[in-house]
């Protein structure tokens, strides 16, 4: 099962515009933020990230939401969070 899960922007990376650094429960990754060229994202705003790649810009309150959600669904969850710890992107 392919999820797409919330992750806050920790930085964006000053060589490479198109990537951010982000934190999904605790997982920090490089991510590809191309799609949300126009979005103006910064350290702090929350993203929904799936396979490596910013989908959506979303608040806060929808991230909070959509992870208990996950949570709750237990090892599809866990699975894509341990798929995301194994992946690189930098």
């Amino acid at each position: 099962m392919c999820l797409g899960i919330p992750g806050e922007v920790i930085e964006i990376m000053p060589d490479e515009r198109d990537l951010a650094r982000v934190d999904v429960s605790g997982v920090r990754r490089v991510i590809n933020v191309a799609l949300l060229a126009g979005e103006d994202l910064k350290p702090g705003d929350w993203v929904l990230i799936h396979v490596g790649f910013a989908l959506s810009r979303i608040d806060e309150a929808e991230a909070a939401a959509a992870l208990k959600f996950l949570a709750g669904i237990g090892q599809a969850y866990t699975d894509e969070l341990a798929a995301l710890a194994e992946s690189r992107i930098e």
